[in-house]
């Protein structure tokens, strides 16, 4: 799956965006204007848009965009004109990325699951990123999952991290004063939620889900993989962080069976499950699912810190094919989406986090405090590793975890097994 594991599958879009003198870049209609005050170039500390931001007359011709799901839809807000849709399932999107690489047919640009970097980085189908779009402007983490073997071979389109969701009324009740910051606050309040708020559970966290896990292997000082990427998954910080992850399992402070396709959002407005972990995405979902008088009663706050807070950061990326026929307006086009004001704009479209730092100065993101919280996350955050074995690898991740959680195997079998399995399949 190109986008992270929280979403279902939508509708894709390829779009066919005419660039006649025009171009991307000068689209008003985007709300980036041409030269528009705090663009990277003349930040200077910022990626480097200016081709993108006032792309020359002399680009022409067509340019192929893919996009999926939500992203595909939406995408068109950014382009003059769009000459052809065809919509696929997220389900699709691998295997149609896979045979558009074998038969040479790729587009000129596509959208590029942070998870998916590694798999088709492999082919050596992308082209470097060039030298003037710098990574000083986008977050760090973010413009990692852009490095395959070394080379940066994509730029980061969008964002997104996890926070903790809470019920503060329910928190009350249970005399909590103030939101989890550490391991020991987390256990304290889920205990206290179910033992004197009156919640089913404690907290709902994912018996398969290493999106979930991660962040408490990071935040012990733990890592998926060392600096020459070996795997490191039974490492002590792992062991401990999977005896912590279980221990709400075992202590019934967290459901062991959830059915398929429950929204977090349910159980949290019910008081089932008074905290959950989850994304920006979540705040307006928790609203829908309120209500008018649930207000008030929830609040989000950081990831819970041992060593560290260190939370979970996905999203999106953008790469050029080497195939393109148009490299200078794909190129082009790609500034154009590093721009600070378009990733403004595309925030208010789609509702996707900027990965451009300078982006979160834009009104419509910082005016929001919830959101401001994520911007502050998105400053300590560490994604997967960047392998062309990532889905296998993932999915057997959350196999063991799944044995672990909801069956007797212990911490240190589970460490061992993932470290076994990520030796076997590899993690480069």
């Amino acid at each position: 799956m190109i986008r992270t594991t929280h979403r279902s599958p939508l509708p894709a879009l390829v779009l066919v965006v005419a660039l006649v003198a025009m171009a991307c870049g000068t689209n008003q209609g985007s709300g980036a204007p041409a030269g528009a005050s705090g663009s990277p170039a003349a930040a200077g500390s910022q990626p480097a848009v200016s081709g993108g931001a006032s792309p020359a007359a002399d680009l022409s011709g067509e340019l192929t965009v893919w996009a999926m799901g939500a992203e595909g839809t939406k995408l068109g807000t950014l382009a003059d004109a769009f000459m052809a849709e065809t919509p696929v399932d997220w389900g699709q999107a691998v295997a149609k990325l896979q045979t558009a690489i074998a038969g040479k047919t790729t587009p000129d640009v596509s959208q590029m699951g942070t998870d998916m970097m590694g798999k088709f980085g492999a082919t050596g189908a992308f082209e470097p990123v060039p030298a003037d779009i710098a990574p000083a402007g986008y977050f760090e983490s973010a413009w990692n999952t852009n490095m395959v073997d070394g080379v940066v071979s994509g730029v980061p389109w969008y964002v997104e991290t996890r926070l903790l969701y809470y019920r503060t009324d329910i928190a009350e009740k249970a005399g909590i004063t103030s939101p989890p910051a550490t391991w020991d606050d987390l256990k304290a309040a889920a205990k206290a939620m179910k033992e004197k708020g009156g919640s089913k559970y404690g907290i709902g966290l994912g018996t398969k889900n290493w999106q979930e896990y991660f962040p408490f292997l990071w935040s012990n000082g733990g890592d998926v993989v060392d600096a020459s990427g070996n795997p490191t998954l039974n490492s002590p910080q792992a062991v401990e962080a999977l005896a912590f992850y279980k221990s709400f399992f075992d202590e019934g402070l967290t459901p062991k069976s959830v059915p398929e396709g429950t929204d977090p959002a349910t159980p949290f407005v019910t008081g089932d499950t008074p905290m959950f972990f989850s994304g920006p995405w979540h705040l307006a979902g928790v609203k829908a699912a309120g209500g008018a008088d649930f207000e008030g009663k929830w609040a989000i706050s950081p990831m819970v810190k041992k060593v560290t807070a260190t939370s979970f950061l996905g999203g999106s990326n953008v790469v050029v094919f080497k195939n393109s026929k148009n490299k200078d307006a794909a190129w082009a086009f790609v500034k154009f989406l590093s721009d600070p004001k378009t990733q403004a704009t595309w925030f208010t479209t789609s509702g996707d986090l900027p990965a451009v730092t300078s982006g979160w100065e834009d009104a419509a993101v910082k005016s929001d405090p919830n959101l401001a919280m994520f911007g502050e996350q998105l400053k300590d955050t560490k994604a997967q590793p960047v392998s062309a074995t990532w889905a296998e690898l993932s999915s057997a991740i959350n196999d063991t975890l799944e044995k672990m959680t909801t069956g007797t195997m212990t911490p240190q079998a589970a460490a061992d097994e993932m470290q076994e399995k990520a030796t076997s399949i590899g993690t480069k």
